[in-house]
This record gives C-alpha cells, sequence and structure tokens, in this order.
C-alpha cells in the first residue's frame, strides 16, 4: 500500500441525514473542496443503510431484509434491487457536483468482518459462524469494491480515489463477543491471521491507492491493521486510551495516517476549532512525536457518521472539521 500518499487535512465519516441525494452531494462537496466522499443516507431505508449498500455491492451473493436483518439469498430480490439503485443516485449526485474536478474522493463500504457479523445465513444464524461462508463473502466483497472503484472512476475521471472499510464490529469479532442469533451464547473468536488475511485481501483491491479503516469502537487494533495493509486508521478520538500509545506511535512512524475523530456526530455544541483538537496535540505530546509531523499525519473527522444529526448541524460539522485541521496545521504546538 501507498503508505506515502499525501491526505488532505479534513473530511467526513460517511453517512449524513435525510434523504435527498443532491443535498447531501452539495454539503459534502462545498465543505470538503479537496477530499469530498460519496454520502449515505440511512434514513431512505434498508438498502441504504451501511450493511444493505454494502450487501448490493456483493458479487453472486444476494441479500433480503428479514424481520432480524440482512439475510443472504438465491437470487437478486427488491432489497438488493433497491440498494443498487439509491447508489446510483447517489453516484449520480456526486458525479453532478464534482464535474471537471481533480483530487481525492473517498468511498465507503462495510469490511469483510462487520458484514460477516451482521448477514445473516439462511439458517438466520450469522456468517460468522461459518468460516467457509466468510470466506466466500470476503471473496465476493472484493470483487463487488473492484467493479464500483471502477465506476466510480469512470464517472469522476480525475478522482484519486481513496477506499474506506468500515469495520466497527472487528474488535468484537477478534474477542468472540458477537452475539449468536439466540443471544445466549457468542460465536468464538476468530483467528487473528484469518482476520488480517481477509482484510488484506479487501484492501488489496485497490492495489497502489490509498485504503482507510473505520471503527468508532474502542480498542481498534491498529498493528492488526497497519500489517493487513491499511494506509490509515480512522477511530473516535475520545475513545482512545493510554493504553493506545505504543501501537498508534507505531503507526506513525511507519508512515500510516491518523484520521482523528474529534467533531461530535450528534446534535450538541461546538468547541472553539483549537479546542477540537486539543485532545490530538495532548496524544502527540505523549508520544514524544515532533509537532512538526502533526498536520502531516492527522487527517480531521467527525467522530462518525451523521446520520443521527440534524441536517443543519451535519453542515456545521463538516465546516467544523475544516476549521479544527486549519488550527492544527497553523498551531502544530
Amino acid at each position: 500500500m501507498n503508505a506515502h500518499f499525501s491526505f488532505a487535512p479534513a473530511t467526513g465519516i460517511g453517512s449524513m441525514p435525510g434523504g435527498d441525494a443532491r443535498e447531501a452531494a452539495k454539503a459534502v462537496t462545498g465543505s470538503f473542496e479537496d477530499f469530498p466522499y460519496l454520502a449515505e443516507l440511512p434514513a431512505r431505508g434498508p438498502g441504504a443503510d451501511m450493511i444493505g449498500r454494502t450487501a448490493g455491492l456483493l458479487v453472486e451473493l444476494y441479500a433480503r431484509v428479514e424481520p432480524s436483518g440482512w439475510r443472504l439469498g438465491d437470487r437478486p430480490g427488491r432489497d438488493t434491487k433497491r440498494a443498487r439503485s439509491w447508489l446510483v443516485e447517489d453516484l449520480d449526485a456526486l458525479e453532478e457536483f464534482t464535474q471537471g474536478y481533480e483530487g481525492q474522493v473517498k468511498v465507503q463500504a462495510v469490511g469483510p468482518w462487520t458484514l460477516a457479523a451482521a448477514l445473516e445465513l439462511r439458517n438466520g444464524e450469522s456468517v460468522l459462524a461459518d468460516p467457509g461462508a466468510c470466506r466466500d463473502l470476503t471473496a465476493s466483497l472484493a470483487e463487488g469494491l473492484r467493479v464500483h472503484l471502477a465506476e466510480v472512476q469512470r464517472r469522476i475521471p480525475g478522482a484519486r480515489l481513496v477506499l474506506q472499510l468500515d469495520e466497527p464490529s472487528l474488535t468484537a469479532v477478534l474477542r468472540g463477543h458477537v452475539r449468536t442469533a439466540s443471544g445466549y451464547r457468542t460465536h468464538r473468536a476468530v483467528d487473528r491471521q484469518v482476520v488480517e488475511a481477509a482484510l488484506r485481501e479487501v484492501l488489496g483491491v485497490h492495489a497502489g491507492g490509498p485504503v482507510v479503516v473505520h471503527s468508532c469502537a474502542p480498542d481498534v487494533p491498529f498493528a492488526l491493521l497497519r500489517r493487513a495493509g491499511a494506509t490509515a486508521v480512522s477511530f473516535d478520538a475520545a475513545l482512545l486510551t493510554e493504553r493506545d500509545d505504543d501501537t498508534i506511535g507505531e503507526a506513525v512512524e511507519a508512515g500510516t495516517r491518523l484520521f482523528a475523530g474529534v467533531v461530535p456526530g450528534t446534535d450538541g455544541p461546538l468547541s472553539d476549532p483549537a479546542g477540537s483538537v486539543m485532545g490530538v496535540r495532548t496524544l502527540w505530546r505523549r508520544l514524544g512525536l515532533r509537532p512538526g509531523l502533526l498536520a502531516e499525519s492527522v487527517t480531521i473527522t467527525p467522530a462518525c457518521g451523521l446520520a443521527g444529526a440534524s441536517p443543519e448541524y451535519a453542515r456545521k460539522a463538516l465546516a467544523h472539521c475544516v476549521r479544527a485541521a486549519r488550527s492544527l496545521a497553523d498551531n502544530p504546538e
């Protein structure tokens, strides 16, 4: 992976409030002139949510909505078609607002382990329960992402694509904390080498291009993600503890970019930009890293997606990320 890719200083995570694709694309491209992303609008319903959208990308695997969630089936049904239709709508909107654009564009998809934890087999149990099904899902996702990235590149020829994999369930998968369908037991922990190999396979579809792995859960496995080929790791900065210091320091020194989620994802008062990045500066001092390296190593984002925010707050949060990144660059000390 290209660990020396020069990322822009601020971007978003993925989801936005509401159901208007044009409004979302307008807000994203207007806020992040040098790092827009393909917005997700889960408020539209099943198929627009992160699991449904990624299920719609799968090749030769199909999913439908059941009362318990998304379940694999034999053929594409109306839920798959709806997911694909909304994706086309979102791509149309982003293409409209990026005419002639040349620069970074981020696209998001759910990673193989969060997807395996969320999707059900035909018997109602999680894909995670079947190692063979996990391998098939990983291969299908990898092929679907190749097709998806090629389509985005075709629509925005000047884009330098950044692939983001959302893996909020990754730590639970590694620790054996994902509950079975009955809720009375948990699935056994997946071997770390198996987890790493699957991530490497999916991250590898963007060969030579930058890939970000995002998790807004605690205890993000920075070292594992770095070994799997992640160019950058995206996280909720409020969940970091001093236990993470060593692995974060090693990641930064190895050239891994940090996407620091410092702006709350739901409505509330926003601190001044300098205050928003104070925790990042504190982390830097604790790690003993050179202050001048700070802006070169950190991209500022919201703490997680903005689906639960009001449209007005979401726009303010995106603009606040840009101002906070500028504060970080202007005053690294």
